[in-house]
């Protein structure tokens, strides 16, 4: 009996250990490889799409890029995983990807029964509707009895549930996997109305031929906080996709930016020139990075001002402005922790 009990302790030492080695070791996965591989959408405007050339960009697979940039010093060396959103945390924790940089909602299921490890909010959001106007509907409490299209494998599936049982209303659900199949049912009037975040909607309506006879409804029905995630089990990859977005909200805050960057290194501000690396910054070594990772991100990629605006800001087709996604110290929510 003893021994048998010494051998199901020692089994479970091995399997642990093998967990862990498995886990364990990202960033010189990464390193061996030449690659940082992004679990991303399998295509939504201003996010993650791949150009005419085949180039993915995006305001996510920028942050991929900055991941890139952080750890391999060269914010091009990056590779898109594709997923839907029923196949992507299959694929991150398959070991398929790196990390998860792919407008995903964070809660405590997630977080605890996939599980994921999520590293803050790279995009504050919520759930919203959008119809043609010709429809006559200007509130998604006149829906009562519509067909709309949503994406499985999603949080706006339990909130679209929620809400019309909350509010006495009915629906037909027609169930799509991809954006692009949401995008195509909705133009074919295969449904009333099409839910997801309020980005996304943005998004789906930048590509469509006649944007402007499309309105998004004014509800906005839940609370989606997107952000990156890894797998559990590696703690120093998971505190590098952390300071990662933390570099960048704190690079805007500070008014570093990837024009000024390089005289920004002489700058007389302490917190400055530890982000750039001009001046040691405690537990770095214990990251595995350059000195000048932060740098990097900020030359080829840009703060995280300089991130939104490019791909989805009041300048682009998506056309949206800041609001939650401001500094905090500007009315918004973003907030990194010091570097110091």
């Amino acid at each position: 009996m003893k021994s048998r009990i010494s051998s199901i302790i020692a089994g479970i030492g091995v399997a642990s250990l093998l967990s862990f080695s498995v886990a364990a070791g990202t960033l010189d996965d990464v390193k061996k490889r030449g690659v940082v591989r992004c679990v991303v959408t399998t295509g939504l405007a201003g996010f993650a799409y791949p150009d005419k050339t085949g180039v993915w960009k995006g305001f996510d697979v920028d942050f991929c890029r900055a991941t890139a940039a952080a750890v391999l010093g060269d914010a091009n060396k990056i590779k898109a995983v594709t997923s839907t959103g029923k196949t992507r945390f299959t694929k991150l924790n398959a070991g398929e990807g790196d990390v998860l940089w792919r407008n995903t909602t964070i809660t405590f299921s997630r977080d605890n029964g996939v599980p994921l490890r999520f590293h803050g909010v790279n995009y504050y959001d919520g759930q919203g509707f959008i119809v043609k106007k010709k429809l006559g509907v200007k509130s998604a409490k006149e829906l009562n009895g519509a067909s709309i299209c949503i994406q499985t494998g999603t949080t706006t599936e339990l909130n679209l549930a929620d809400y019309f049982k909350t509010n006495g209303m009915k629906y037909e659900a027609v169930p799509i996997e991809t954006n692009d199949e949401a995008r195509q049912n909705y133009v074919a009037g295969r449904c009333d109305a099409y839910t997801t975040d309020a980005s996304g909607l943005a998004a789906t309506r930048s590509t469509l031929t006649d944007p402007k006879n499309h309105l998004i409804l004014p509800e906005i029905i839940s609370k989606e906080p997107l952000g990156p995630a890894t797998r559990h089990g590696d703690d120093q990859w998971s505190d590098i996709v952390t300071w990662v977005l933390n570099a960048t909200i704190t690079a805007e805050e500070l008014g570093v930016t990837s024009k000024n960057v390089d005289k920004m290194k002489n700058s007389k501000n302490l917190e400055i020139r530890r982000l750039l690396g001009v001046d040691e910054l405690t537990g770095l070594k214990k990251l595995g990075l350059s000195k000048d990772w932060a740098y990097n991100i900020i030359k080829s990629v840009g703060n995280y001002g300089e991130i939104f605006e490019r791909n989805v800001g009041v300048k682009t087709p998506l056309a949206l402005k800041r609001g939650l996604n401001q500094l905090w110290n500007k009315g918004g929510l973003q907030y990194s922790p010091p570097f110091r």
